[in-house]
């Protein structure tokens, strides 16, 4: 059984002061940074703006694969087997869909929390992605380790075997246990986004769905103002049977001084380029990913380009170095059971392509400027 599998407990009721939002993303409206971990506030946020998922998994992908290796070769071959066939919960199955998880988690929370499932004889059997809300650290009597307690209802306990736990943080404060999400910051600036998104939305549909102002001025005799609530009914009977008609057209026609006006149709909805567009550079700012990346077409020129290829290359190795560890224990505690004693040692896959010709180029130029220095 899982070390982080939910259990069922019985529920407390508590009262709950909460604030009604009509928006589908209120929690956004009502984020208060006061430091604590907002999990739900960060989902809600990848679901309200596209491009903040879209980095996510963009970089995701780009972080790349890896392989396993070890000197020993029957080690070797059960170790690729393992790795391309543990199951790692529902349909899938590899340890590269349980780092995909674990990472997507950590930059999402800034707190990853994974488990080496083992069988009965103590060997790797799955791998499991643990959710954070019933999961809590906490600092142990050596003022140094971490703990991890999973929530049983209203208690905490400790897990039984926390070398087989995984635990990766992203930007921890000073003294935090806890990481920081890449997300960190962008509830505010997502929700006036969100807010010009919502008055577009609401614009258009009162420019796009047109509505009429039909008005009937009764002449000034005795007659027309005797029969003017009567012809007032008339015309808007008259005019709703013509609007109601659908596909089929249908004119209308009046008798006296009836004028037909479009609501709103004065009114000119404001440019939401610049504000958007600042807002945009933000978010594309807090990810790291070039704008080109994610579909945004900005004017920037060949060079630019490049340099924030190399910017996103620099933040990919940096995630890698956080993710190395989780991988090598995973492999270390599968040929520990299997009676290995080699060690793995992670190999990543090249980014791209580009980053090679361009370290090539860099050490060519090193060479160049040595044999000029020594006076060759």
């Amino acid at each position: 059984m899982g070390i982080f599998k939910k259990r069922n407990a019985e529920r407390i009721a508590a009262p709950v002061t909460q604030l009604k939002n009509s928006r589908p993303f209120g929690i956004i409206d009502g984020y208060v940074p006061l430091g604590a971990p907002q999990y739900r506030l960060y989902y809600a946020l990848r679901e309200a703006v596209p491009l903040i998922d879209a980095a996510i998994f963009k970089i995701v992908r780009l972080t790349g694969g890896f392989k396993a290796e070890c000197s020993d070769k029957r080690a070797q071959a059960a170790l690729d087997d393992f790795i391309s066939s543990v199951p790692v919960g529902g349909n899938r199955a590899g340890l590269a869909e349980f780092i995909s998880t674990y990472f997507e988690q950590l930059l999402t929370c800034g707190t990853a929390v994974g488990e080496i499932v083992s069988n009965s004889s103590g060997a790797p059997a799955a791998l499991f992605n643990a959710p954070l809300e019933n999961i809590e650290l906490k600092r142990n009597k050596n003022g140094f380790d971490i703990d991890i307690f999973v929530r049983d209802g209203a208690q905490l306990r400790r897990v039984q075997s926390p070398e087989l736990c995984l635990l990766s943080v992203l930007n921890p404060d000073p003294g935090a246990l806890a990481g920081n999400s890449m997300l960190k910051g962008l509830p505010f600036v997502s929700s006036v986004l969100l807010k010009i998104f919502e008055s577009i939305g609401a614009n258009w549909e009162r420019v796009g769905n047109l509505r009429f102002a039909v008005t009937y001025n009764p002449k000034n005799d005795a007659v027309d103002r005797a029969y003017a609530k009567d012809r007032a009914m008339l015309v808007a009977k008259e005019w709703s049977e013509a609007m109601q008609s659908g596909s089929e057209i249908k004119d209308f026609v009046a008798v006296g001084d009836v004028r037909i006006q479009v609501i709103g149709a004065d009114n000119q909805i404001l440019d939401s380029n610049v504000p958007v567009r600042q807002m945009l550079e933000q978010i594309v700012a807090k990810t790291g990913i070039p704008p080109f990346m994610l579909g945004l077409s900005w004017s920037s020129t060949e060079r630019m380009s490049s340099q924030q290829a190399d910017a996103l290359t620099s933040e990919l190795e940096a995630y890698r170095r956080t993710l190395t560890p989780v991988i090598e224990k995973i492999c270390a505690a599968f040929l520990k059971a299997e009676g290995y004693n080699c060690a793995a040692k992670i190999i990543w896959d090249d980014i791209t392509l580009q980053d090679e010709v361009e370290q090539s180029k860099a050490m060519l130029y090193k060479a160049q400027a040595e044999k000029i220095m020594r006076g060759e």
